[in-house]
């Protein structure tokens, strides 16, 4: 399957089969990850890794990936950094970086500006987050964590508990879900519900949600249960975060009655929506999923960037 030089900027970007072959390929990626083997897939190449937005997992399994591959990474870490400090835009900003790079890693606040960037750029562009837009990467780290920990992900009950208002993670993983014949239960206080144009999508898919504000009603028959922050930086009114902090708690109580192959999920960083004595348990599988980011993206970059299996 042909990626070579295509961008990577929302969900909109994969059908189910290139999914597969991203995950796929993914798992090959594992002991190259994990340092076991050693690839130079793409030896001379470069990354631009452009992160105007808060980053750890994303900016570093990034990295990591690029490093693992043979790849050097030119880094920008914030605006203010750059000539956009200075009011260059950033069309013009992706152009020059052009001239320096092979491909562009790109996380920015603004919704819209991965697909701007794609828009302008002859380099390949992959969306590292953008807003409360599209995450597809966390997307496929998250599939593939799902995936490697049940076998499948045809006819998983997952339920998506916190902020699946604002939460871009969410917004993607659950589109791509649907390619799944999944259950979806979206859990969260009515103030954070999944936006309608969403769950319209949903259903057009095929997939009809449950929601609810209950976490109990979800737990019982769930597979997977992904556990999202609520965003206290998305929220234009503080006092209207503080209405909904805190709503959901997951601990070893209220996991008693899970089922013993469940799994939690969590794209982090957690604050306090899983308590850390479920970290020892069975079904704590948020660290293993940041460590996925990194044969994911691995593969991503290989596939992208034309490197040699």
């Amino acid at each position: 399957m042909d990626f070579t030089n295509k961008d990577l900027v929302s969900i909109r970007d994969l059908d189910r089969s290139q999914i597969e072959y991203i995950l796929d390929l993914s798992k090959e990626m594992v002991p190259y990850a994990r340092g076991e083997k050693v690839k130079r897939a793409l030896d001379g190449k470069i990354v631009a890794s452009l992160f105007f937005e808060p980053s750890t997992r994303t900016k570093l399994s990034f990295q990591s990936a690029a490093m693992r591959l043979g790849c050097d990474v030119i880094d920008v870490s914030e605006m203010s950094m750059t000539s956009i400090a200075k009011g260059e835009t950033l069309a013009d900003t992706i152009r020059m970086v052009n001239a320096y790079s092979d491909a562009i890693v790109l996380r920015h606040p603004y919704e819209g500006a991965a697909r701007l960037a794609a828009e302008v750029s002859n380099k390949p562009v992959i969306n590292a987050g953008d807003g409360a837009g599209s995450h597809p990467t966390q997307m496929l780290l998250d599939l593939f964590t799902m995936k490697e920990a049940k076998g499948t992900l045809d006819g998983l009950n997952i339920a998506l508990v916190g902020d699946l208002k604002y939460g871009r993670t969410v917004h993607t993983l659950a589109q791509a879900l649907t390619m799944f014949g999944v259950k979806l239960t979206l859990v969260a206080p009515e103030s954070l519900q999944m936006p309608q144009d969403i769950v319209d999508s949903l259903k057009s898919k095929g997939c009809n949600p449950i929601r609810t504000s209950n976490l109990e009603d979800a737990i019982d028959e769930a597979d997977v249960l992904y556990v999202t922050r609520i965003q206290k930086e998305r929220f234009p009114d503080p006092t209207e975060y503080q209405k909904v902090a805190g709503t959901y708690r997951i601990d070893n109580a209220i996991l008693k009655d899970a089922k013993d192959d469940l799994i939690v999920m969590h794209p982090l960083p957690r604050v306090n929506e899983i308590a850390t004595e479920v970290d020892s348990t069975r079904h704590a599988r948020y660290f293993q999923q940041a460590f996925n980011g990194v044969p994911v993206r691995m593969a991503i970059l290989c596939a992208i960037m034309g490197g040699e299996m």
